[in-house]
């Protein structure tokens, strides 16, 4: 349901296509999703077993090449050779160094019409007033137990937010041409954003687009109930 309800809708412009590239692939719960609508995948994680796991749930899939980095290279990919690059719910936690260090690579493997959806942390969008707040435990306590402040940020990375990444973006030859900024969970804090990228010639390049999409917290819960309702059942 995350997939046909989230994700899909987000992505539809730029799939299906010929090359795609799936940063922090894990254990392939949208790597199973991807391959269906490319001709060549291609799989990156910093974690051998990831990668391991996906070869083998993925075996009977020949257009699939994997590649285990360092949490930042994507030296193994070669130049202009992807069409969209896909990374959800894992570039969320990185630091302003590791979303920085891809960045800096995209233009050079993205074809000219590619494109790149990454979810990121927006966490840095709140880095004064939290760190101003935790200067102040029982300030902070009673805020949470108001319900105003989050007890916990998901582990969101406090350096990074969606205008770093634009302004990133312009620093490497790309354009963000949208990024949603979403809550995440039971945060009322928004933590958390979806930016398409592309490169600073795209055929398909815009004005950047902000919205903030105070619905999707809802918009998740709505689809987890829809997968109790319409989901496999249970043995």
């Amino acid at each position: 349901m995350q997939w046909y309800g989230t994700i899909l809708p987000r992505i539809k412009t730029h799939v299906p296509t010929k090359r795609i590239l799936e940063i922090a692939c894990g254990y392939g719960r949208w790597t199973q999703y991807l391959k269906d609508l490319c001709e060549q995948l291609t799989l990156v994680d910093l974690s051998e077993e990831c990668i391991h796991a996906c070869q083998q749930r993925f075996s009977g899939s020949k257009n699939i090449a994997y590649h285990v980095n360092d949490g930042k290279s994507l030296d193994m990919i070669d130049d202009n050779s992807i069409d969209f690059i896909f990374s959800y719910d894992s570039l969320v936690h990185a630091n302003d160094v590791v979303i920085e260090t891809y960045l800096s690579q995209l233009r050079r493997i993205l074809s000219s019409d590619g494109a790149c959806f990454i979810h990121h942390s927006n966490l840095g969008e709140y880095r004064t007033l939290y760190s101003r707040l935790r200067k102040v435990p029982k300030l902070e306590e009673t805020l949470v137990n108001l319900g105003v402040l989050d007890k916990t940020l998901h582990w969101r990375d406090a350096n990074v937010d969606s205008s770093l990444v634009e302004s990133l973006a312009k620093k490497y030859g790309l354009r963000c041409i949208t990024q949603e900024i979403t809550q995440w969970g039971f945060s009322k804090a928004y933590t958390d954003c979806m930016s398409t990228i592309v490169r600073d010639d795209s055929p398909v390049i815009k004005e950047n687009t902000i919205y903030r999409n105070s619905s999707f917290s809802q918009e998740i819960r709505n689809l987890s109930e829809l997968t109790k309702l319409y989901g496999p059942a249970k043995m």
